[in-house]
């Protein structure tokens, strides 16, 4: 039994990061736009706008924790996560860099 619930478990694992090469656009694609949104964001504070999300605006303050959380976590959630799993997020992604591209165009505008 116990053999069994730790086989899985690895094994699952390596089945859900072997789905990045038959999935890569999509898990590239996630990465990418979570890179675009952490450019966005340190563009927007630069400009001296406000970061509206209290949890970004706390890590903002300490930059190894941004990139932590922006980069890192989002790579190993594409490694892991199924990339039909990720298409919600993706699609939400996209809808929140779109806005803020706007956003940004509207402020220098």
């Amino acid at each position: 039994m116990m053999q069994l619930l730790s086989g899985g478990l690895t094994r699952g694992l390596f089945e859900s990061s072997a789905t990045f090469k038959k999935h890569t656009a999509e898990k590239l694609t996630f990465i990418l736009l979570g890179i675009f949104d952490l450019i966005l964001t340190v563009l927007a504070i630069n400009l001296g706008l406000f970061e509206i999300n209290p949890l970004i605006r706390l890590f903002i303050q300490i930059p190894l924790i941004l990139l932590l959380v922006k980069l890192f976590i989002p790579v190993l959630i594409a490694w892991l996560i199924p990339a039909k799993l990720l298409l919600p997020s993706i699609i939400f992604l996209a809808f929140v860099v779109i806005w803020n591209t706007a956003q940004l165009i509207i402020y220098l505008v």
